[in-house]
């Protein structure tokens, strides 16, 4: 796809022009995040598919690219979490309700609804890549009868490093869908599984047709897709979210590129396949 065909058949008909996003709720999950829930200021609603990312920004310092971390199913708001790791992204944090960002997209492709309906689906998110996996949790599950068995893999470095605790309880609490999740590094409160999120594979049975959606560091990707491939689940049925590669989210700066690929644009979600077949074009 063109990276003009991309911008002209978006939602919205400029994508390099910001908008106003209202601060309707706040939270710290943990000591570095912060998870707004927002609502566009002209009253409209921001529509999305499960994997897409937004540029959000503040005026006077930027913007940075940040997955939608709740589902289009769920219109009156949309939700995103924010690492604190530089300049802007300090900014955005240092805003409370009341106050707007300002925000471009979506952006990207995300998931391919219509290759995950009617088939298990596995998600495994290792850290803040719950974030942008949560939105495709949510439409899992307000759209449930769509799909088949339907799993959860969540891992972190330690327990206050977790995420969505609300969320946690009701996924460990629900008959709809089968939660897992591990630290690396237990702490005195802590009673759950310790071990890489891989140790996880080792206490379920998962079929070779099954979709599998992967989110978190670089790290754990390689040690999943062996899991995986040890499991016998094809490449073409393995997603991948690389959303931590891009910058502009339009394909113009040439941040995210690989090979003939823009994250921005041809991505961030792509299937295994695809990337192998990349790496053997380089």
């Amino acid at each position: 796809m063109s990276i003009q065909t991309a911008v002209a058949t978006g939602p919205y008909e400029n994508l390099f022009l910001p908008r106003e996003a209202k601060i309707l709720h706040t939270n710290r999950p943990t000591s570095s995040e912060k998870h707004f829930t927002l609502q566009l200021a002209d009253g409209e609603h921001l529509r999305f598919t499960p994997g897409q990312i937004l540029e959000v920004g503040v005026m006077g310092y930027g913007e940075i690219p940040i997955g939608l971390a709740s589902s289009p199913t769920r219109t009156d708001s949309f939700d995103i979490v924010v690492r604190t790791v530089g300049r802007v992204s300090t900014a955005i944090n240092a805003k409370e309700v009341g106050d707007s960002l300002w925000i471009r997209g979506p952006l990207g492709h995300g998931f391919d609804l219509d290759s995950l309906r009617g088939h298990d689906v596995l998600v495994v998110a290792g850290g803040i890549g719950l974030c942008p996996t949560r939105s495709l949790i949510q439409y899992i599950e307000d759209r449930r009868a769509e799909f088949g068995r339907f799993l959860l893999f969540y891992g972190a470095r330690d327990p206050l490093q977790l995420l969505f605790t609300e969320d946690r309880l009701r996924w460990r609490a629900s008959g709809e869908m089968e939660y897992l999740e591990t630290v690396d590094r237990a702490d005195a409160s802590w009673t759950g599984n310790v071990g890489v999120i891989t140790a996880l594979f080792h206490r379920t049975q998962i079929d070779p047709g099954t979709r599998v959606v992967i989110c978190g560091p670089p790290v754990m990707f390689d040690f999943v897709i062996r899991e995986l491939d040890s499991l016998g689940v094809a490449g073409e049925n393995i997603f991948v979210d690389l959303e931590r590669r891009m910058k502009c989210g339009v394909g113009k700066c040439g941040h995210c590129q690989i090979n003939d690929k823009y994250c921005c644009v041809d991505g961030p979600v792509f299937t295994l396949a695809e990337i192998h077949a990349l790496e053997e074009a380089i």
